[in-house]
């Protein structure tokens, strides 16, 4: 049986609960989190396996990191899922596609629905960069952790805001900077 342990940890985006299964990343949830599995199903807290998560999620908030890639991770699913989250993990760092490219990118372009709920249990947010698809229309639609959270990673993707003090701030404007010096 396998064995499931997690840790929480701060984050510009509120707490995230991090999941491992067998010492391998499995979940990152955020409060509120749309499809969130009960936290009964995580286990005991433990931070050991998480070591070099925590160390790529601040390097990400931090500017010094674009991608995960290195990160080992296991996504539990449908093979259909896994397709879909995988090919999530290849848009690049600030850049956005539709739901109807990326059922393209994993060659079934008449799938954009069932791509977008695929999308919506991505069960490891910000790693598995959900958050960079968006309507053809280049609208924000859904995103499991609240389409606020999803606008403050784009932006945040984007350097329309950054990351102080464990905060998104946005980029100060010449009045703000002109308060602040008083």
């Amino acid at each position: 049986m396998p064995v499931r342990v997690h840790t929480l940890i701060d984050s510009p985006c509120g707490p995230l609960t991090l999941v491992a299964t067998d010492g391998v990343l499995s979940g990152l949830y955020m409060t509120d989190h749309r499809h969130r599995p009960p936290l009964e199903t995580f286990g005991e807290r433990d931070e050991v396996p998480f070591a070099a998560a925590i160390d790529q999620l601040a390097e990400y908030f931090d500017g010094r990191r674009t991608d995960f890639s290195e990160l080992p991770i296991h996504l539990a699913g449908t093979p259909f899922q896994r397709r879909v989250w995988e090919e999530l993990r290849s848009i690049p760092h600030g850049v956005t596609i539709s739901y109807g490219q990326l059922a393209d990118a994993i060659g079934q372009p008449s799938a954009a629905r069932a791509v977008g709920l695929a999308n919506g249990k991505n069960p490891i947010s910000i790693i598995v960069p959900c958050h960079r698809v968006i309507g053809s229309t280049g609208s924000l639609t859904g995103y499991g952790g609240g389409l606020q959270r999803k606008r403050q990673l784009l932006d945040f993707e984007r350097g329309r805001v950054q990351c102080l003090d464990g905060a998104f701030v946005a980029e100060a404007t010449e009045q703000a900077a002109q308060e602040q010096l008083f």
